[in-house]
């Protein structure tokens, strides 16, 4: 029975990830240069010059796979979500690149080359990682690296651990058994068997033939838990607890140390974190900025339509609620008629409204209306991605109406979210667009924010429920 190493299994892998990075970048090289499948240019830059290259490349991808999650356990993550993780890193990291030789004005340097790299990179790193996850299976059915566990408690923790478990063999978790004072000894759940009472530990734990305790009590024995604990640290066994409010609290609590109060915030927002702050505002407005520029042509050309074929502002400001539940003036290019301020609050727009113009119906349809709101991007009232912002008389009724609707306003309102690349736009289920801004708010990273904006442009920009 090994006892498990994740920080030395991580260093590994970051080891074999750079030799793989170093690796393709070669081959990209020889196939571009050597291989004689391309034209030779007249003039090229030798292996040692491009290899110069590789002191950026390499922490730079490393970087980009550790904010894409890539070195999280192989018992958590599955195969094709580490293989997604494992393009995402790639494509942005080509973007960087050429983004990089472009402002460096290293003209010199071939394109062609770093498209091989980013093919050879990807294949090779989905293989290398397989192999990887092959030989961890492949020791755990020879019963290494497996961990041994005793769950102590019945309850509803206990069943859904053990269910995940069940579902999930290659996590390398053999339970061995249930101790609990609530159901009687030999009581089966799928194998598991309830071995004896909690105080049985005092046997088993001396044996030392366990990798972890798992406290799964119910809420009706919390008074058992310092006892229960005490018992586990004497022995030195490794113990974990998984509370049994899945019911009440359905999110993804954390906990906090408050000068030794260990606090339980319901629910984790990894963009109250200042350092994640900051790097998403960074973010925004760099993406802003650029966003601006690349659209810059597409925005004039819809002014000058907007203003030849329907009087009024050019501009439709809306106020709405963002951050903190604080409103603001949220901008579009007007796709309407101009209306007075309660026409235009009776409701959303409905297929064949009569209010909207001929170019409206078309901006609305391809997003071109939204492209305004990069300003609010740059003002701070916004962010690239992030739940959609509402108006205010709809603000009250959702909450009213809506189970944790107003959790969205704890992080900054976006121009494109988890909700709309997944469809929910427009005229859609309001509580199903709410299930997805909460999973972003809970789930945020750099990575997936990353991720949305890719998809945005496959998904977001047109949408069937523009009205």
């Amino acid at each position: 029975m090994i006892k498990d190493n994740q920080k030395m299994l991580n260093r590994l892998h970051v080891v074999i990830d750079g030799i793989v990075i170093i690796f393709s970048y070669i081959a990209a090289w020889y196939l571009r240069f050597r291989s004689g499948i391309f034209e030779l240019d007249p003039w090229f830059l030798s292996l040692q010059e491009y290899v110069r290259a590789l002191l950026i490349v390499v922490p730079g991808y490393l970087i980009l796979y550790y904010i894409f999650q890539l070195y999280t356990p192989k018992r958590i993550q599955g195969r094709r979500l580490e293989a997604w993780h494992v393009v995402q890193a790639n494509i942005i990291g080509l973007m960087a690149f050429i983004l990089f030789l472009y402002l460096s004005k290293q003209s010199d340097f071939s394109r062609t080359m770093i498209f091989i790299f980013f093919v050879i990179n990807v294949c090779v790193e989905v293989i290398v990682r397989n192999i990887i996850r092959e030989g961890l299976r492949n020791m755990r059915r020879n019963g290494y690296n497996q961990k041994h566990v005793l769950l102590v408690g019945y309850s509803r923790a206990a069943e859904q651990y053990i269910d995940r478990v069940k579902a999930n063999p290659d996590w390398g978790y053999v339970i061995r058994g249930i101790l609990a004072d609530n159901i009687p000894r030999g009581t089966e759940y799928r194998g598991i068997k309830v071995l004896g009472r909690t105080e049985n530990l005092t046997i088993i734990l001396p044996e030392n033939r366990l990798d972890e305790i798992i406290i799964t009590l119910g809420l009706a024995e919390y008074h058992k838990l310092e006892h229960i604990v005490s018992m586990c640290e004497k022995s030195g066994v490794h113990t974990k607890f998984i509370p049994d409010y899945n019911n009440i609290i359905p999110t993804r609590p954390y906990t906090e140390d408050l000068l030794g109060l260990p606090v339980v915030n319901i629910r984790r927002v990894p963009l109250n974190n200042m350092l994640n702050a900051f790097v998403k505002r960074c973010v925004d407005l760099f993406g802003a900025v650029v966003a601006l520029i690349l659209f810059s042509p597409v925005m004039a050309i819809t002014v000058a339509i907007i203003k030849a074929t329907s009087p009024g502002p050019l501009i439709f400001r809306q106020e709405r609620i963002g951050l903190q539940n604080k409103p603001f003036q949220m901008y579009k290019f007007r796709s309407m008629i101009v209306q007075d301020k309660e026409s235009e609050k009776k409701g959303w727009t409905t297929k064949e409204d009569p209010r909207v113009t001929p170019i409206g119906k078309f901006i609305r349809k391809t997003s071109i209306d939204e492209l305004p709101q990069l300003i609010n991007v740059l003002k701070g009232d916004m962010s690239l991605i992030g739940p959609r912002p509402e108006r205010p008389q709809f603000v009250e009724k959702f909450r009213e109406e809506i189970p944790r609707y107003m959790v969205k306003h704890q992080v900054r309102p976006g121009l494109t979210g988890w909700a709309q690349v997944n469809g929910y736009r427009g005229d859609t289920s309001i509580k199903k667009r709410i299930e997805y801004d909460l999973y972003y708010i809970e789930n945020w990273s750099l990575g997936f924010d990353f991720k949305i904006l890719f998809l945005t442009f496959f998904k977001g920009f047109i949408n069937k429920n523009a009205y």
